[in-house]
């Protein structure tokens, strides 16, 4: 229950800093976004089921699901490069609204 209410904070702060004008403020929302996929995507390989995916080591009744730790762990180098980017374009002014079309 504590792991679903922790998504569903990190849910509704990312949807709310993200709905903010700054660009900061909406990276700082995706950032908060990708935290929570990540977790959401932990606990879909079993949050009881805590035992080392290790073939031969452990019965295999009894160990996590290692494809979502894979994925969680794609997931944090895509989040990682997207917010370097996207921390790049803020740094470098780069936004639509300061442009001048003259």
């Amino acid at each position: 229950m504590t792991l679903a209410l922790t998504i569903g904070v990190l849910v509704f702060g990312a949807v709310f800093l993200m709905l903010q004008r700054g660009l900061v403020r909406i990276i700082l929302g995706f950032v908060m976004l990708g935290h929570a996929v990540n977790l959401m995507l932990m606990s879909a390989g079993g949050v009881f089921r805590r035992a080392q995916p290790l073939i031969g080591y452990n019965p295999a009744d009894v160990v996590s699901d290692p494809l979502p730790q894979a994925f969680v762990l794609t997931a944090i180098v895509i989040a990682f490069s997207i917010t370097v980017y996207m921390l790049t374009l803020a740094a470098t002014g780069s936004d639509d609204d300061t442009e001048d079309l003259s």
